[in-house]
This record gives C-alpha cells, sequence and structure tokens, in this order.
C-alpha cells in the first residue's frame, strides 16, 4: 500500500477536525475541503485547497453541487495497480485521493422539529456526501473512510507508523459506512412516507 497522499474532508460535525487535520498536514497528506469546513480549518492555521479549485468546477445550485464530479469520484473509486485504471486516470488527469473524512446533514435533527416543513427536510438531504461515503467504502481495499470521530486517533496513529492505514481498518471503516447511509435512507425514508401530499403546501398547485 502506498503513502497516503491527499484527504478529503467535508463535515456536520466538526469536532475534533483542528487536530486531526493538523496532524494529517504534519504527516504531509494534502486536504481537499469545502465550505464552512475549509474555512474552519483556514481558521486554524491549516493548508487547505478548495475542492472546486481541485476539480476546476465551481460550486453551485446554492451548495447542491460541490463534490459530485469525475474528478473526486475517480479519484476515488480507481483500482491503484489495475494498468486499465491507471491508464484511464493519467489520461484524464486525475489525482488519487486517499482519505474520505465526512459525516452527513442532520436530518433527523431537522425533522425532529414539529414545524419541520417538506422543502426544509428536503434540503436536509445529503446527496454528495452519501454518494462520496459509498465511493470510498466500496474501494475500502485502497481508501479510508471516516464518518465518526472517534476513529480519528487510530487513523493517524496507522499512518504515522505505516504510511496508510491497514486493511483490516479500512474494512471495519467501510462497514460502518454502510450501517450509516443505511439507517440516514431509512430515516428519510420513514419521515416523507407520513407526508400526506394531498393537504401539504408544498404540494399544492404542482400537479
Amino acid at each position: 500500500m502506498s503513502k497516503m497522499q491527499r484527504a478529503l474532508i467535508s463535515l456536520t460535525d466538526k469536532s475534533g477536525i483542528e487536530d486531526f487535520a493538523r496532524q494529517l498536514e504534519d504527516l504531509d497528506v494534502e486536504i481537499l475541503s469545502t465550505g464552512g469546513t475549509a474555512k474552519k480549518m483556514r481558521e486554524n492555521g491549516i493548508a487547505v485547497k478548495d475542492v472546486s479549485e481541485f476539480t476546476g468546477f465551481p460550486e453551485m445550485l446554492d451548495g447542491r453541487v460541490k463534490t459530485l464530479h469525475p474528478k473526486v469520484h475517480g479519484g476515488i473509486l480507481f483500482l491503484r495497480g489495475n494498468d486499465s485504471h491507471e491508464a484511464q486516470i493519467a489520461a484524464h488527469g486525475l489525482q488519487q485521493i486517499d482519505l474520505i473524512a465526512v459525516n452527513l446533514y442532520a436530518f433527523d435533527k431537522a425533522t425532529q422539529d414539529p414545524d419541520c416543513t417538506v422543502a426544509n427536510a428536503i434540503e436536509n438531504i445529503d446527496i454528495g456526501g452519501p454518494t462520496m461515503l459509498r465511493a470510498a467504502a466500496k474501494n475500502f481495499q485502497f481508501v479510508t473512510v471516516i464518518v465518526d470521530p472517534g476513529d480519528y486517533p487510530q487513523v493517524i496513529a496507522e499512518i504515522k507508523e505505516h504510511g496508510n492505514t491497514t486493511l483490516k481498518t479500512r474494512f471495519r471503516l467501510a462497514v460502518k459506512v454502510f450501517q450509516l447511509t443505511s439507517t440516514y435512507d431509512t430515516a428519510i425514508a420513514a419521515w416523507l412516507s407520513k407526508v400526506d401530499t394531498e393537504t401539504n403546501a408544498h404540494f399544492k398547485g404542482e400537479e
């Protein structure tokens, strides 16, 4: 396993991020980020490259499209050592992304408010986050994926010792991702299934 080169960090729960990111920086891992996460790291003196700079494509649609780009997902999903994948990565100027640290929009928290509207609930459905998480978890053979700040210390310790995380740790973290995304989608489906489309103002006049 090659040395970890690049991490993408985009967090709703930013607890522990300053120390984690600073240690990655000290280990010569380039950090990509978005929005408030990038701002928080810069405020703490940590060097960050915006994802929009990395992809060459701006964030758009009120932030709905930030990380949904081939330069992100190609960098996550390609099989290292696969001649065809390596050739395609080189041909399109893509760079590998070795670590994803992401947690999701707080859909449950938003919808616990009894006055939560359908429109507000919809805006709290994360798209880019689960997509990156699932991509990284699928490619756990090569990519480390973190959804829980409690896993930061072990990841840092392994990078310090080996230059990267162990396959055993990457697999364990990938399982956590699929558990999270399953729970997340179940919560969305459960809440939306209770919406009365006949009376809810969000739907009036749309048919």
